[in-house]
């Protein structure tokens, strides 16, 4: 996931493995760092989704930590998108992380600390 839309270069990459409790955070930069995880994620063929306010949150949590429950509905939201995508069906739009209640934007009373 990237902010690149906003000017910041951030970036955050998770994986996932099925029977996990929940993904993981793998890789996580600002500047060259970030633009180096989006070009390689690109390069692999991994898809890459801009979500300023989903990266804000993400780059709160440890690299190689669990995303906090907090997250999980919509990080589940989002991997349930791409699995149709990758499964060729009709996935529809993809999730917006706007449409995250504000207690969980960034700054919100209960964001990952």
């Amino acid at each position: 996931m990237s902010d690149a839309k906003s000017g910041r270069s951030e970036a955050v990459a998770l994986a996932y493995t099925a029977g996990e409790a929940a993904p993981r955070v793998v890789a996580k930069g600002k500047g060259v760092v970030a633009r180096e995880i989006l070009e390689r994620a690109r390069e692999a063929g991994v898809y890459v989704h801009e979500s300023p306010e989903l990266v804000s949150l993400l780059m709160q949590v440890d690299l190689d930590a669990r995303i906090p429950p907090q997250l999980y509905i919509a990080v589940a939201e989002l991997l349930a998108w791409l699995y149709r995508v990758e499964q060729g069906g009709e996935a529809g739009p993809a999730p917006a992380a706007h449409d995250l209640p504000e207690s969980l934007r960034p700054g919100g009373a209960n964001a990952p600390q």
